[in-house]
């Protein structure tokens, strides 16, 4: 199932890795990563699904996915 959360992949020069974090799951900083941009991307799929699937189970309420202005932005 598809589910329309956030997900911000960065490249840490530290670990040599893409980082994901998930603004709608702040638990943490970063909930996983990959060795490319493309396995960071999977992988946060999987973990968003791992936690939907988790508060699903536990009776808890879904956190509202973050939705972009539908307004164009403005550029000086």
């Amino acid at each position: 199932m598809k589910y329309h959360y956030s997900m911000v992949i960065q490249w840490s020069e530290e670990d040599q890795l893409f980082l994901v974090h998930l603004p709608e799951f702040p638990w943490q900083q970063f909930h996983t990563h990959g060795q490319t941009y493309e396995e960071a991307a999977r992988n946060g799929q999987e973990v968003i699904e791992t936690f939907v699937e988790m508060l699903i189970e536990e009776n808890q309420p879904l956190p509202e996915p973050r939705i972009l202005p539908t307004k164009p932005l403005e550029i000086a």
